[in-house]
């Protein structure tokens, strides 16, 4: 069966095609950066709007670029939340319309979902049960996965998210919008030198807390005057915080659970120091790690497309309403 997948819950346009039984077959993305790096951030009227611009179009370029036509789909694939409520329709509208009239299955695939499963494209896929981290713009979770639809929250961020933190610091030190790749790239020019805390690492439990670290950044950087290797130095400072943060929480989930794979994924697992941690604290827990390739961490079609096949194989699928749900936490979503 090929599946479509449409993911439209922020500022790219995304749209793969995964059959069943041959794995992905093609995948397409359209970036709204360069329209919302003018305003410092998503813009979600702007960012709805040019959803729609791009959506049907994209749509279209999957199937002839993979020499397929409607009537070849068994089903569609839509990120069903949590994202934009705007964004959300677009694709929403648009996967249950064409759903409806080639009469075939659609199913609401929550985000977060996606990104777990997102290594499950790769050529070595973890097997369940795993550990998973979920690190991105709005999340930061530990789930411990049993298997597609079984997940029990472990720990979340009280306040920021990992990705929010990293675009605020950014934003502190002059950097713009995406603010996370480009602290990510200034702080391979620093040096740790500056005392970052590793907020919520000296008390029990798995939950995270990062706004801190943005206001001990704007603390350091109002001090005094910075220069740019200043600034450089209070990024790698910064990064190096996070990461620690991530591996003592990932490392102590771990022991608890007794689970010997993890899967990293979500926007902020493209980051290669971060990447690096994990992989070295994995492996001194003798744990398997996974990620996704780089292209899959940031949102994309594909991990729609996956995601919605394995639940429409099982038989799920959705009525003729419209689902979109800004706010949805990943543990209402059921097998």
């Amino acid at each position: 069966m090929h599946v479509l997948g449409i993911e439209t819950s922020c500022d790219e346009t995304a749209v793969a095609i995964y059959h069943s039984s041959k794995g992905l077959v093609h995948h397409l993305l359209y970036s709204q950066i360069d329209m919302h790096s003018e305003y410092g951030g998503v813009v979600p009227e702007l960012a709805s709007r040019d959803h729609i611009r791009k959506l049907i179009p994209l749509v279209r370029q999957v199937l002839q670029e993979s020499d397929l036509v409607n009537a070849d789909l068994g089903g569609i694939a839509y990120t069903a939340g949590p994202g934009l409520m705007g964004a959300l329709l677009v694709g929403a509208a648009t996967a249950r319309s064409m759903a409806w009239a080639l009469q075939i299955p659609a199913i609401a695939v929550h985000h977060m979902e996606g990104h777990l499963l997102a290594p499950m494209l790769e050529e070595n896929p973890p097997k369940f049960p795993f550990l998973a981290l979920l690190i991105s713009g709005g999340h930061t979770l530990l789930v411990h996965v049993s298997g597609i639809g079984q997940y029990q929250l472990l720990g979340e961020s009280l306040d920021d998210a990992v990705g929010e933190a990293f675009d605020k610091t950014a934003k502190l030190l002059g950097l713009g919008y995406p603010g996370g790749p480009r602290l990510a790239a200034l702080a391979e020019q620093g040096r740790e030198i500056v005392k970052f805390p590793r907020p919520m690492t000296d008390r029990p439990g798995l939950d995270f807390s990062f706004s801190g670290l943005k206001t001990f950044a704007l603390n350091t950087i109002n001090a005094s005057p910075k220069t740019d290797q200043d600034k450089a130095d209070i990024a790698t400072s910064f990064q190096s915080a996070i990461a620690d943060t991530l591996s003592i929480k990932c490392r102590r989930a771990l022991r608890q659970t007794g689970l010997n794979r993890l899967v990293v994924a979500g926007g902020v697992s493209a980051n290669t120091y971060i990447r690096s941690a994990l992989t070295k604290m994995a492996q001194g827990e003798n744990t398997q790690i996974y990620f996704p390739r780089p292209k899959f961490c940031t949102d994309n079609g594909a991990m729609i497309a996956y995601a919605g096949c394995q639940r429409l194989m099982a038989g799920q699928s959705e009525g003729l309403e419209i689902v979109a749900r800004p706010q949805w936490p990943l543990v209402e979503v059921v097998s």
